[in-house]
């Protein structure tokens, strides 16, 4: 588990998670998909670029929540 960060349980796939660690030396924030104990993927962003990233899944997530009731009215 990263030292300076957090953990979300995919909700797709047993053992699938997404973590995010913060790396100050490193002037990074990094997301890794992790299956079970084996890192899958990562992706680096720069500190600056987080807020836009936080913008596009809050976005997401209200169209998401908007089509989902949308389908749950019909």
């Amino acid at each position: 588990m990263p030292s300076r960060g957090d953990v979300v349980l995919g909700r797709d796939r047993a053992g699938r998670s997404l973590r995010v660690s913060a790396h100050p030396e490193l002037g990074r924030v990094v997301l890794s998909i992790w299956q079970e104990d084996t890192c899958i993927g990562t992706f680096r962003l720069a500190p600056g670029d987080v807020p836009d990233v936080v913008r596009m899944l809050s976005a997401a997530a209200v169209d998401a929540g908007q089509e989902a009731h949308g389908a749950a009215a019909s």
